[in-house]
């Protein structure tokens, strides 16, 4: 099986988005991905990405959502779609999940924010797993797969075989250029990836945009820890891997004892 993920670069522009959208998940598909999975708040945009106003309404992101139901059917590839989602009158960091056929399989909220996003978001209560053409996966967002390996254990311990870590850290106005994934002088940022895969014994797929200043490169790695494949820094597309789902065995994580 091979699993895709699509680093496009920021869009303030929604036809931008848009159209990033069909060109990555057209791209996953020719590749032979079952799915591929975008980068957190894809749409509208993380806060600060210049996208304006009107595209965050309940409104506006029922539509985009169901533009991206349209696509995932088009091309015949599931999608991760990370997003802000109204429920009520709040507004949470999601991700969610459409199937091949663009039906909803549900969707995972951001349950760990970053201090930073506690007046943009409402923390989610929830987690679950998914599962797709014998796939189960969990999903685990940013801040949470960075520092609350917590989350991605669980997903684990309910049998996931990967994790999908959508994030973004990095932009396009001020930092570092990096030139290696993973080397020493990196911020932590990739080195966690790595562990929580190692520390699982599953595969773990994490997706950042591609932009100027990166922190993180996206970057599907292996259950010994091994990076199998990244996205170059700065660099629009996709990252594209084949799984051995019987090495994603869990082993590490299914030991784990709980402290009552």
């Amino acid at each position: 099986m091979k699993i895709a993920l699509a680093s496009p670069p920021i869009c303030p522009d929604r036809e931008q988005r848009g159209a990033w959208l069909e060109q990555l998940t057209q791209a996953a598909k020719f590749s032979g991905a079952t799915i591929v999975c975008f980068p957190e708040s894809f749409l509208p945009g993380y806060p600060g990405m210049g996208y304006a106003s009107s595209d965050r309404t309940p409104e506006a992101l029922e539509r985009a959502l169901a533009d991206a139901q349209a696509i995932a059917a088009r091309h015949g590839i599931a999608i991760i779609l990370p997003m802000d989602w109204f429920i009520g009158d709040k507004v949470y960091n999601v991700a969610q999940v459409i199937a091949a056929d663009g039906q909803i399989m549900g969707h995972q909220a951001k349950v760990q924010l970053d201090p930073s996003e506690d007046d943009i978001w409402t923390p989610g209560d929830t987690r679950q797993v998914f599962e797709v053409n014998g796939l189960v996966f969990g999903i685990a967002i940013c801040h949470e797969g960075f520092r609350y390996p917590e989350t991605v254990r669980w997903a684990a311990r309910q049998g996931a075989k990967v994790v999908f870590h959508p994030h973004f850290s990095g932009g396009n106005k001020e930092g570092i250029v990096l030139q290696e994934w993973g080397h020493k002088d990196n911020p932590y940022y990739e080195k966690a990836m790595q562990m929580r895969a190692l520390e699982n014994t599953i595969y773990f797929a994490s997706v950042n945009y591609a932009t100027t200043y990166q922190e993180s490169g996206s970057a599907i790695i292996a259950p010994d820890g091994m990076c199998l494949v990244h996205q170059q820094y700065g660099e629009p597309g996709i990252t594209v891997s084949d799984i051995n789902l019987e090495k994603a065995t869990g082993f590490l994580a299914n030991r784990f004892k709980p402290i009552q």
